[in-house]
């Protein structure tokens, strides 16, 4: 077995511990293998073991593993900030944008998205309020998803953007019981826009490596994991 391997069974193992511990069904979390800085062929040995999900941040990094691994079943995620003059990268080339935080580039990736395509994403939180991040503010939220709703959802080619979620980075990412009051809050303003415009949004992308059983306990349905299952990140080249 190697140390990949190991690694992200342990992780595997975690997860499943955490969700019995939080009375969830064990594999109802779906894990997020960040593999940002790390070669095609770690992707490509940990789908051999039946991980599929996996997050990119950057993306001209993440469209050239794409091509690399073509060839796999894969369901790739962006989870880094998008400018809207980078939409055209992210339109229909994955299966859950978690970084979706201004109308402008709701409109930019619905633009670019193939005829009668479907985009799933996630509304990103700053959850901390803090300057450095992106996100909505919390405050902010629910006249943003009003808008998004007002201004619709759908092209007139029949392309559509889809709210599935919402997606946070705390104060503190991966200290434990520090993350778990922001992971309580971003349900609940989950939970606020689900009662008030009726919709569904099953997702709430949150936890990390030192923090993911804290996600789980609060309600989080993907926890993006990166150096417990991969190491130590390379230096991005």
């Amino acid at each position: 077995m190697t140390e990949l391997e190991e690694r992200w069974r342990r992780v595997m193992d975690g997860k499943a511990e955490a969700e019995k511990g939080a009375g969830r069904e064990v594999g109802s979390v779906r894990l997020l293998a960040v593999s940002k800085f790390h070669p095609a062929s770690d992707i490509a040995e940990l789908v051999r073991l039946g991980q599929l999900d996996f997050g990119e941040n950057y993306m001209q990094e993440a469209r050239a593993k794409q091509a690399e691994l073509a060839d796999l079943a894969i369901r790739w995620h962006a989870i880094g900030p998008v400018q809207t003059n980078k939409a055209k990268e992210v339109a229909g080339h994955f299966s859950l944008l978690h970084t979706l935080g201004s109308e402008a580039l709701a409109r930019a990736v619905l633009r670019r998205l193939p005829e009668g395509a479907v985009q799933d994403a996630l509304v990103q939180v700053n959850i901390g309020e803090e300057p450095q991040k992106s996100g909505v503010a919390p405050a902010d939220l629910f006249s943003f998803v009003e808008t998004l709703l007002e201004g619709g959802l759908t092209s007139e080619t029949g392309a559509k953007l889809r709210l599935r979620g919402l997606m946070c980075l705390p104060p503190n990412c991966g200290e434990g019981e520090l993350a778990r009051p922001y992971f309580i809050r971003l349900r609940e303003l989950r939970d606020g826009l689900e009662s008030r415009f009726g919709l569904e949004l099953p997702e709430l992308s949150m936890g990390m490596s030192g923090d993911y059983r804290q996600a789980i306990e609060e309600g989080a349905t993907i926890i993006r994991v990166g150096t417990d299952i991969f190491g130590a990140r390379p230096k991005k080249a």
